[in-house]
């Protein structure tokens, strides 16, 4: 499946790519668990939209992540709840696609499911001024000309010491918990990527721990600024 949806996303997409006429400009935020995305995503938003308007320009920068399940639920006529698992980095056995297609009328594959996101993102990086946090963004606009490529990370103590303080866990547990979601993520960013290939490499990479989140926003801002976002 992997392999299918690679070829997918290089193939099928340059050609819906050719019909649009200048795309983007998008930004994507992949990042280690316990690591401040969207936070990030929320300033940078904000700071991106007040430089359009010093400039004369009506653009408003947002930022998009749960509502990238919406809107696939939206395009599969399926509730938001049936799709669910693939944004919490599950997959389905073989039997439960054989269960699934037997029971449910409105039954939609694993594929299916996986391609339909992959367009929902496609398409509101297109649309234009966004920031997408996760959910393999940086494989599915990788070829936009108009388009910043960003990751976050950070030591896994101090990650740890992060979720066990917001979740109220012990830093044993809340380290264990740090590296399921990274394992989990990074098979899911497999998916739209493959293995080992271009995609996955990002323009940018931060260091959560030794950066703030305001300096982190102004050196993407000035990134932007330097490959003509905005």
């Amino acid at each position: 499946m992997q392999i299918d949806l690679a070829k997918y996303l290089s193939d099928r997409m340059q050609d819906e790519f050719k019909k649009i006429k200048d795309p983007g400009p998008v930004i994507t935020i992949a990042r280690e668990y316990g690591c401040p995305a969207k936070i990030i995503a929320r300033l940078l938003s904000e700071e991106l939209t007040k430089k359009m308007q010093v400039k004369g320009v009506e653009k408003i920068w947002r930022y998009v992540t749960k509502e990238i399940l919406a809107e696939s639920a939206r395009t599969l006529e399926l509730e938001p709840e049936k799709i669910k698992y693939v944004f919490q980095y599950e997959q389905k056995s073989l039997i439960d696609e054989v269960l699934s297609a037997q029971l449910y009328k409105y039954y939609k594959s694993d594929r299916k499911i996986r391609n339909t996101i992959a367009k929902v993102i496609r398409n509101i990086a297109c649309e234009g001024h966004v920031i997408i946090v996760g959910r393999g963004g940086v494989a599915i606009t990788h070829d936009i000309p108009k388009s910043l490529h960003i990751m976050l990370e950070a030591p896994l103590e101090w990650r740890s010491l992060r979720i066990s303080e917001k979740y109220n866990m012990t830093i044993e547990d809340a380290k264990k918990e740090c590296i399921d979601v990274d394992k989990k993520r990074q098979q899911f960013r497999e998916i739209f990527e493959g293995k080992n290939t271009d995609y996955t490499r990002y323009d940018i990479t931060f260091n959560c721990m030794t950066l703030s989140v305001e300096e982190i926003v102004r050196i993407i801002i000035k990134a932007a600024e330097l490959r003509k976002l905005f």
